[in-house]
């Protein structure tokens, strides 16, 4: 009788079952969330939870035992950096299942097992909210000093262009005055030309 033996044997051995969930955990830990069956999916989120509660304190015998479990030197390298890291202030309850409907060859129950702390659409925004406070705390002020920033060289701009133009304004007389010189020059030799056809005509 199976009595008080609620682990489930997934129709496997006891050594083909460990290195089935280790992979499973392991391809977990890379891609944050996988495809498998609802009891696969269940089974594997009470194998990883625990390593991933051993993950928050990073000494060299919690990555030992974890390492024993995983046996990928690489994936218990990115538990204890990058998942360790989200999970630090969440009690339990890393992983989160969502069933997907049935698989099209057997019919068998699918589901999605994934790492609740990386899936920024379905968390709720509750995470995202208080990670968001200290940010927008630090942002008002950031972006406030840039708008003040930004507006005073405007203010300063509108007031330096009127000038520039006024500038231009007082320079345009400038140049036709020496416009007006030059017609003044030119009619002074015509005036001798005149006076020489007007002598050869008295000749």
């Amino acid at each position: 009788m199976r009595h008080g033996k609620k682990n489930n044997h997934l129709s496997r051995q006891a050594g083909h079952r460990k290195l089935m969930l280790a992979n499973m955990a392991c391809s977990l830990i890379e891609h944050k969330r996988i495809n498998t069956t609802v009891a696969k999916a269940k089974a594997l989120k009470q194998y990883v939870e625990p390593l991933i509660t051993k993950s928050k304190e990073d000494t060299t015998h919690n990555r030992r035992i974890v390492f024993s479990y995983l046996r990928n030197k690489y994936a218990v390298t990115d538990l204890f950096r990058d998942v360790a890291a989200k999970v630090g202030d969440r009690p339990g309850g890393y992983t989160r299942i969502i069933k997907v409907g049935n698989r099209l060859g057997d019919n068998a129950d699918m589901a999605m097992i994934e790492l609740v702390d990386f899936n920024e659409l379905y968390n709720g925004g509750k995470k995202e909210e208080k990670k968001g406070r200290s940010r927008r705390s630090k942002a008002k002020g950031a972006t406030t000093a840039p708008a003040a920033k930004v507006a005073a060289p405007a203010v300063e701009e509108a007031p330096a262009e009127e000038p520039t133009a006024e500038a231009v304004v007082e320079e345009t007389p400038v140049v036709e005055a020496p416009v007006a010189e030059a017609p003044a020059v030119e009619e002074a030799p015509e005036a001798p030309a005149a006076d020489e056809a007007e002598e050869k005509k008295e000749e």
